[in-house]
């Protein structure tokens, strides 16, 4: 395994909270891929962090980052009152988009954008937001649908990673990748439900998302 440095680091959203996550950079790292967590989850989720991992073994630093406060998600839980709430998960990742660009063991590197469940919307947000920065999106079990009307804007190349057993899910993909005009493709693990806990579901998740982070993005189906 190559060395990497890693840190717990702290990022101002803009709008008065203070978000928290793992900063992992392995040497000579050549691009940044930033999680985007979905609803209820973290960033301790287990299946983002053995995602994250195999990126890692391909020179990508990750960022895992909590988008709500403690609070925040101590009233989600009870609520989830604002896990739907894809605005403002949107301008947090934005505003952690452009502090990597300033990070001493980032800056200058591309970021990549990999987003869960209602993740995924937040993270095509971003990217609509950002196009000169973000230079590849990943969904995993995601519901990119929700991203409305930012779906069009989007340049950066998606990736829709769905369960073959996640039918509803699917659907959902299949609509919003309708409204994309940057490359994109549906990659349908088969057999898999919507947490890809099935055997080899998400290593094979982790597979196609290291294949689309590589520079350049690879977007065929190879």
């Amino acid at each position: 395994m190559a060395a990497e440095t890693t840190r717990t680091v702290t990022l101002e959203s803009g709008d008065g909270a203070l978000l928290t996550g793992d900063l992992a950079v392995p040497d000579q790292a050549n691009a940044t891929v930033l999680f985007a967590h979905g609803s209820g989850s973290s960033r301790f989720s287990p299946r983002n962090r053995a995602v994250a991992a195999a990126l890692r073994e391909e020179g990508l630093a990750t960022l895992l980052l909590d988008l709500l406060t403690g609070d925040e998600e101590h009233t989600d839980a009870a609520t989830a009152a604002h896990r739907f709430d894809i605005p403002l998960l949107g301008r947090r990742l934005v505003a952690a988009i452009d502090a990597l660009e300033g990070h001493e063991l980032t800056g200058g590197l591309p970021v990549g954008l990999f987003g869960a469940s209602t993740g995924a919307a937040a993270a095509l947000t971003a990217a609509a937001d950002r196009r000169r920065t973000v230079y590849a999106v990943v969904s995993r079990g995601g519901r990119p649908d929700l991203a409305g009307d930012a779906l069009p804007d989007v340049l950066s190349p998606v990736l829709l990673i769905i369960g073959g057993n996640d039918q509803e899910v699917l659907r959902l993909n299949e609509a919003a990748a309708a409204r994309l005009r940057a490359p994109h493709r549906i990659h349908v693990v088969p057999s898999a439900t919507h947490l890809f806990e099935e055997p080899g579901a998400l290593e094979e998740v982790a597979r196609e998302a290291s294949r689309w982070f590589a520079l350049p993005p690879t977007t065929d189906g190879e």
